[in-house]
């Protein structure tokens, strides 16, 4: 960022921490994502807000090779206690929190000391990768599907947790249950003027799903950490735990977190009104088709914990197999056609994607993989109808966190789009991950992720 640059940005910060001040917020929460999926924090006062947009505020890059116990391991560019970032924040999404009285929040851009931009912050990642395609006349449409279990104390689990309720599967009576939870919830989001589109119960006891708006690629990003936030905010006014991890029990079903995405040349969605499958164009076609080529390899960014492999598990909608179909839940590529009459709602979802993930690592990552099928003229094969577990002849998405290392490493796609420094981080995290919970039970391996995200 150039001086005059700089001097433009503290005025306009100082005019919001006079607004925030006035509001009676006293400290302002400047979040990025870590490698492990974890959201990591640095605060100021509300009166330091202009110092931080024009100086920034220092942080080690070692958290980009942190695992999800706070050990850390070393990459070759990245690791050890030397060196600092400065971490920016975007005004642009400054948000006072609804579910955190005298608080508010705003992502950071990771920058070096010098003012260059740090080759590996994710957020900036996403930033580039939509870049490209706006190159191209395309833009991207995304939002997330946030689910978490919410579970009270003292209860006869083995980690001391239960459902705070009984209902039954997207049942109305857990909705009662806890009804002045989710209301909680729905009013901290529409304080925060986060369009809420659904929130209702889903399969796990004590389980949960909200989906907002879509939003450009790095704000999808962005809505993606803000919603889980608040949640956890109002569920710990309620007295309850928000557990976001891929699996929160043994052998249930585990926490998602879908990725729906349109592809879009100016006001036209190119997912309807063409001549391919299902009614798409063929630039969206193919950029379905380098996604769902690259999802062996997608899988490490998201679905990265070895805890992921406990959920993407064949029938049970987490979409286990490397096929797409139309309406199709258990194909790990979901096409969404929509009604007849609304040409702005057909989409694409990725479901395999869980509460692990990075969610810049992952919008990013999907940009890249779709814009390399346009480029390379990539054909979406048959669709898949029905339960691909039991029709045989599916590839089955890699089954362990080392075989979908294994894929990423050998991606020239993602390396391409991620550049050395974050790609042989992410790399360096999942290698230590799967080192540090090798040989663990599933129930260890639970205890040990689901409420760490």
């Amino acid at each position: 960022m150039q001086r005059p640059e700089r001097e433009r940005a503290e005025s306009a910060a100082r005019q919001e921490a006079a607004r925030l001040t006035a509001l009676g917020v006293r400290a302002v929460a400047l979040t990025w994502v870590d490698n492990a999926g974890i959201t990591r924090v640095k605060t100021v006062p509300t009166a330091r807000l202009a110092h931080a947009v024009r100086w920034g505020i220092g942080m080690s890059p070692v958290f980009d090779v942190y695992l999800t116990d706070d050990s850390s391991v070393t990459s070759p560019h990245i690791g050890g206690p030397d060196g600092d970032l400065r971490l920016v924040p975007d005004l642009g999404r400054l948000t006072v929190l609804a579910g955190q009285p005298g608080w508010a929040w705003a992502p950071v851009d990771r920058f070096e000391q010098d003012g260059r931009p740090y080759a590996a912050c994710q957020r900036g990642f996403v930033g580039r990768m939509a870049a490209r395609a706006a190159e191209r006349g395309l833009r991207l449409r995304m939002g997330f599907e946030t689910e978490w279990v919410v579970a009270t104390r003292g209860g006869p689990g083995p980690d001391g947790t239960r459902p705070p309720g009984a209902g039954p599967a997207y049942g109305m009576a857990r909705v009662v249950e806890l009804s002045d939870y989710l209301r909680d919830v729905l009013d901290a989001l529409t304080d925060q003027r986060v369009e809420v589109l659904q929130l209702h119960p889903e399969y796990t006891p004590g389980q949960f799903e909200v989906s907002v708006a879509a939003a450009g690629p790095v704000g999808a990003a962005d809505l993606a950490v803000l919603v889980r936030e608040t949640v956890r905010a109002v569920s710990a006014a309620h007295g309850l735990d928000a557990l976001f991890g891929p699996v929160v029990a043994p052998d249930t079903v585990g926490n998602g977190a879908h990725l729906h995405l349109s592809l879009w040349r100016g006001e036209r969605n190119l997912c309807r009104g063409g001549d391919g499958p299902c009614g798409m164009t063929a630039e969206c076609a193919a950029f379905l088709a380098g996604v769902l080529r690259e999802l062996p390899a997608l899988l490490a960014l998201g679905a990265p914990s070895p805890a992921s492999h406990l959920r993407l598990r064949p029938s049970r909608w987490a979409g286990a197999y490397g096929c797409w179909g139309p309406e199709n839940r258990e194909a790990a590529l979901r096409f969404v056609p929509g009604p007849p009459d609304a040409e702005d709602q057909a989409n694409a979802e990725v479901k395999c994607f869980d509460g692990a993930a990075n969610p810049y690592l992952v919008t990013g990552a999907v940009i890249a993989a779709g814009l390399a099928g346009i480029d390379t003229g990539a054909v979406l094969p048959p669709p898949v109808a029905g339960d691909p577990a039991r029709g045989g002849g599916h590839e089955r998405l890699p089954d362990s966190p080392a075989a979908a290392l294994d894929r990423f490493t050998r991606s020239a796609v993602l390396r391409e789009a991620l550049g050395d420094p974050l790609f042989e981080a992410v790399a360096a995290v999942r290698r230590g991950e799967i080192a540090r919970y090798e040989g663990a039970t599933a129930r260890e391996l639970v205890d040990a992720t689901k409420g760490r995200y």
